[in-house]
């Protein structure tokens, strides 16, 4: 986990329940650090689709069955089977008082799905408390980076053949241009990481999520934090976002 000064984080006020927490924002924006940081301060896990998934073709169940079936045949997978999947880490005890959403809602159908079911029966967390989040609203947050930004730092990466020590080009080189500081390998860049895989990757971001941030900003439960700055400034908006926007929402 990247190290922060918690000193600038803001401290939960007594009895704070997060509820179900959005993070958005585009390929290298710092989701995946945000996120580390959050569940930390507050105690909740993270639910990753990508991770649901792979635990469901791991135990062989019938949505990961059916989901191996699609993608073999190159079927795409409909919203219905991604729902099933969630709403089945969704029913776990360890989400009574909140987690952190990570590539779900992905498409405006899945985010209207949670609506329904989070203002109907909801999903029951630890001991079925439905008075924690079992039925508070979605809330999201959106870090912004500006393109060439983004650019800069996925383009720029490179990563110790041996070390697995990554740098940046432009932020953060090695001593000698190309070789590893750790013992002099030469740096290698990821295949994805070049400037026409990552024009595509936000092309396909803009696509899916723009609907999503709509919907929310619509419901009043959307923010936007400025996620160039340092990481506990990011981490500091993002909670005080979080905790504006779920008084609001209470």
């Amino acid at each position: 986990m990247t190290e922060t000064n918690t000193n600038t984080i803001p401290v939960p006020a007594d009895g704070f329940i997060p509820g179900p927490v959005l993070l958005l924002g585009a390929p290298g924006v710092g989701k995946g650090t945000q996120a580390q940081i959050l569940m930390d301060l507050w105690g909740i896990p993270q639910i990753s689709t990508g991770d649901i998934i792979r635990e469901n073709i791991k135990q062989g169940t019938p949505v990961g069955r059916e989901f191996q079936d699609l993608v073999a045949q190159g079927i795409f997978v409909p919203d219905d089977l991604v729902n099933r999947m969630v709403q089945g880490r969704l029913s776990k005890p360890d989400v009574g008082r909140g987690y952190i959403l990570d590539g779900y809602p992905r498409t405006l159908g899945q985010a209207e799905w949670l609506d329904e079911q989070l203002d109907g029966p909801g999903f029951p967390g630890a001991d079925g408390d439905m008075t924690a989040a079992g039925r508070l609203p979605v809330i999201a947050v959106s870090i912004e980076v500006r393109y060439d930004e983004l650019l800069r730092r996925i383009t720029g990466r490179r990563t110790g053949s041996v070390s697995k020590k990554i740098y940046n080009i432009y932020t953060h080189p090695p001593l000698v241009e190309g070789l590893d500081d750790v013992d002099g390998t030469p740096l290698v860049q990821r295949p994805d990481d070049t400037e026409e895989v990552f024009a595509e990757r936000m092309k396909q971001f803009a696509e899916l999520t723009a609907p999503v941030i709509e919907h929310y900003r619509g419901l009043g439960r959307f923010e936007v934090v400025d996620g160039e700055k340092s990481v506990e400034t990011v981490t500091a908006s993002i909670a005080t976002a979080l905790e504006r926007l779920r008084h609001r929402t209470a």
